[in-house]
């Protein structure tokens, strides 16, 4: 099990230190990474928090998991390993004939 926890389904106006306050119940939080819309910098509902070892990763899934924050469900779970770039896009268009170039407007 990995130390390190997707949380989804936050409200938008809840930062780090709330989450950092929520998860220190199930044990040592090391880090709280709030992702952010880079054009508002609004919260985008999600997370990344990592704890300071597995048995209390396991322990705030168990606890927090479907919590209520904010009128919210919580989703808690093991964070996966973010994909290698290029792999599983699917078919790009490559040799099919066809132009992926966006058509002009016929007004």
């Amino acid at each position: 099990m990995g130390r390190k926890l997707f949380v989804g389904n936050f409200p938008y106006e809840t930062g780090e230190a709330e989450l950092q306050e929520l998860f220190a119940r199930a044990g040592t939080v090391e880090s709280v990474k709030v992702m952010r819309d880079m054009a508002t910098g609004r919260a985008r509902g999600f997370a990344f928090v990592e704890m300071a070892s597995d048995d209390d990763a396991q322990k705030a899934i168990a606890e927090l998991n479907e919590y209520q924050l904010g009128g919210r469900s919580l989703s808690v779970n093991e964070a996966r390993p973010k994909p290698a770039f290029g792999g599983g896009g699917g078919d790009r268009g490559g040799d099919r004939g066809e132009s992926r170039r966006r058509s002009e407007p016929r007004w």
